[in-house]
């Protein structure tokens, strides 16, 4: 698989999920060797291999292309990043999270499985992802910056960061939030792992830190037009493209920003914060181009 030698969002998002596919059942296979419960690994496929947007590591490849680099000097993080990103939906799919049914278009890994083997395959997507990362022979020789990666997304996926923000959206059902508390909790719950994937690519193709500065800058608006675009399809979304059920965070009584704001104010929002995220990348060239397309994809998506 080569860059591709024109720059078209369709071609680039198909190309790259392509890659990481390919590189994610690798890793999968390589993991069911013998001696291991097939059981656990079936999960862990079912739920890795559904019909996902692949948009974390897609990000984390863009990043390394906006700053110089290529898709071979991230692949094995990216497909990290999507374990991590997988696991977690693994486990807020569960019926002591939001018991969920459908996921990627199919039923969720506690309804295909059981809720044990759900929990398991979640926790092993989880750890392969560490055990990934830190494996020396697949990443950079400067181990400073392997190690700095490491922490950066483990933090995005901890308890500073995507699991604080979980806990708050299960806490504060039922009750109204201000603009600032939701954005806060946003930044957390899905805005954290995205910024990680997009730091995490600059920083393994060793961008200079003034341009590190503005890609998170990047991440930070896209991750909160992310989860604003996904309020809004929650609403007005078709089940069907989308893979999963719509209507379910007013039935919840979720805090999201329709609910706040309202549905048109909500995709103004959305509006301005991808505006934000496209004036920080003023300083980058065409190569930042695919980080561009994406950024006005997350509010024009259908699913």
């Amino acid at each position: 698989m080569t860059s591709l030698p024109s720059f078209y969002l369709p071609d680039y998002l198909s190309d790259r999920r392509e890659i990481i596919n390919t590189e994610l059942n690798d890793l999968l296979r390589t993991s069911g060797h013998d001696g291991h419960d097939r059981r656990i690994v079936e999960a862990m496929r079912y739920a890795l291999m559904g019909n996902g947007k692949r948009l974390r590591p897609t990000l984390c490849i863009a990043a390394a292309e906006a700053a110089g680099g290529n898709y071979k000097d991230v692949l094995l993080a990216a497909c990290a990043l999507e374990m991590i990103h997988t696991y977690s939906l693994i486990h807020d799919d569960l019926p002591a999270m939001d018991d969920d049914r459908l996921r990627r278009g199919k039923l969720t890994c506690h309804l295909a499985f059981d809720e044990a083997t759900a929990i398991l395959a979640g926790d092993a997507l989880l750890t392969m992802a560490f055990e990934i990362l830190a494996t020396p022979d697949d990443h950079p020789s400067d181990l400073q910056v392997r190690l700095k990666v490491i922490r950066i997304i483990a933090r995005a996926a901890g308890y500073c960061g995507m699991i604080e923000g979980q806990m708050r959206d299960i806490r504060f059902e039922g009750r109204t939030l201000s603009p600032d508390e939701l954005k806060s909790l946003y930044d957390l719950k899905t805005g954290a792992l995205i910024n990680a994937a997009v730091e995490t690519g600059a920083q393994l193709t060793g961008c200079e830190s003034k341009k590190i500065a503005e890609l998170k800058k990047y991440a930070d608006y896209i991750g909160l037009a992310f989860q604003v675009a996904d309020d809004i399809l929650n609403v007005e979304g078709d089940p069907v493209r989308m893979g999963k059920a719509v209507g379910t965070d007013a039935a919840r009584n979720k805090n999201t920003y329709p609910a706040l704001l309202g549905l048109e104010a909500s995709k103004t929002l959305a509006i301005e914060l991808v505006g934000s995220a496209l004036a920080s990348l003023a300083s980058f060239d065409h190569r930042a181009d695919p980080l561009r397309e994406i950024a006005k994809y997350i509010i024009d998506r259908k699913r």
